[in-house]
């Protein structure tokens, strides 16, 4: 037999001695806590907490407009319900913050088509009084646009910022074209313009604007500053290329009053050992006026207190749970700083936010990658059956935890799908019937998996009622 053959032969019998080498080095599969795996299918299967919650709030509290009696409105809404669901310690840790209201808005083109145009204020926009300005529209693709051109194509104008976002089932295109909303008044203002309009932030072709928050800094004088519908923009641009001068009329009459009034509102699940670093989960509380908040952020305070709910049910965990809807997160994350400033030292287990929505999970990633690598797996396991996959290059996110966790908290993140939140965000269109009721309920289920799995393990014994 030549040397050939006995070779073939030899790697046609060897290569299975290596595999099963190979296979028997590798660490055995994880696999989910049955009890783990128990909550978050009666979660899934059963959930009615979540709903409860959020078409209690949105029917009978409506908009929440941080700091303004609407909000604390709300914060007497959920102390009653989350009292009546069996939570301990529950109560409000006040604030004080600036107040903004808005008031009457309206865009028109005057010349050279004149026309009506559909546009929402940005928060902390300055007002224009009730006989709005009148300016030649001075346009720009982008905000870097607007950063680089001289003060004298700006001064006396009314600046327009364009730009085209895309929906991201991550969200992520939020960052770059949210910069026009952010950036832009300050800019326009610096240099000298009498107001600002821009595209609105969102990946919708609804005649509905998006608000959001806007800060001057710098040293600039606050200027009216609003959001076209996408519709109203693209309109804009089409006149614009026309090539004559476009002449606006904007009236944004807005107030803002230092001195305001918001809070957050904190309840817990005990935990066994007091002493054990707590579970830190929620979601904000306020919303902006132009709808009811549905989706942003009532069902975020709503899958998480659900979560919360189906261990208390359960039984008593080891660490405790604190769950808190965070007051005046859409005005720049006042209750986050606020929870900081407060328990933001003391030692947390974890600290995560439910804040993109109602659509289902898809991925999850957390610090506990790298600290916590069993417990990591142990969520990857427990998470799995519901289609939620690992994002081990995932960060921290969620406004409100944000500074609790760079206090040093591990971080979670649980992302949901927002390849359609970009639609309605902001937007008059948040409304209750945006909310899948399946897609909720997988939420809760994700969530009551992560706080059995984290929980330090949950002892049987004399349970809540299960008062909805």
């Amino acid at each position: 037999m030549n040397k050939t053959i006995l070779a073939t032969l030899f790697l046609a019998t060897a290569v299975p001695v290596f595999a099963q080498q190979s296979i028997a080095t590798l660490s055995p599969p994880v696999v989910a806590d049955p009890k783990v795996a128990a909550l978050r299918d009666n979660a899934l299967d059963n959930d009615l907490y979540a709903w409860d919650i959020v078409e209690g709030l949105t029917t009978e509290v409506g908009q929440r407009l941080a700091a303004t009696e609407a909000e604390a409105r709300a914060r007497d809404w959920a102390v009653k319900r989350l009292t009546a669901m069996g939570f301990s310690n529950v109560h409000v840790e006040p604030f004080t913050m600036p107040v903004w209201t808005r008031g009457a808005e309206s865009a028109e083109i005057l010349s050279p088509f004149p026309q009506k145009l559909v546009v929402a204020a940005l928060g902390y926009s300055g007002s224009t009084g009730p006989d709005g300005v009148t300016g030649e529209i001075a346009y720009f693709p982008s905000v870097d646009a607007l950063r680089l051109a001289p003060d004298s194509a700006v001064k006396g104008k009314i600046v327009f910022i364009d730009h085209h976002m895309m929906p991201a089932q991550d969200g992520s295109g939020y960052g770059q074209f949210g910069a026009p909303r952010r950036q832009g008044p300050t800019i326009a203002s610096l240099k000298g313009a009498i107001g600002i309009v821009i595209r609105s932030i969102g990946t919708d072709h609804h005649r509905n604007a998006h608000t959001g928050v806007q800060y001057f800094t710098d040293g600039a004088k606050p200027i009216p500053a609003g959001a076209l519908t996408v519709p109203d923009a693209e309109q804009l641009v089409r006149i614009l290329k026309r090539g004559r001068p476009v002449t606006m009329r904007l009236t944004l009459v807005s107030q803002k009053i230092e001195g305001g009034h918001s809070g957050n509102v904190i309840a817990e699940v005990p935990g066994r050992d007091t002493k054990a670093p707590v579970l830190l989960v929620g979601g904000h509380l306020d919303s902006w006026d132009l709808a009811t908040g549905a989706i942003d952020d009532a069902s975020g305070v709503a899958i998480t207190t659900a979560a919360a709910k189906h261990i208390m049910d359960a039984g008593r965990p080891l660490r405790t749970i604190r769950v808190v809807w965070f007051g005046a997160e859409e005005p720049g994350g006042f209750g986050g700083k606020a929870y900081a400033e407060a328990h933001g030292k003391a030692p947390h287990a974890i600290a995560g936010e439910s804040d993109f929505g109602a659509d289902r999970i898809w991925r999850f990633g957390s610090q506990l990658m790298k600290s916590d690598p069993a417990s990591y797996a142990q969520l990857a396991a427990a998470l799995a059956p519901l289609g939620i996959t690992r994002n081990d290059k995932a960060e921290a996110d969620g406004t409100d935890v944000e500074p609790t966790i760079a206090l040093g908290a591990p971080w979670i993140s649980l992302s949901q799908d927002g390849t359609r939140y970009f639609d309605i965000h902001h937007t008059p269109d948040d409304t209750l019937d945006k909310i899948d009721p399946a897609q909720l309920r997988q939420n809760v289920a994700a969530w009551t998996a992560m706080l059995a799995v984290l929980s330090g393990g949950i002892e049987p014994g004399a349970k809540q009622p299960k008062r909805r």
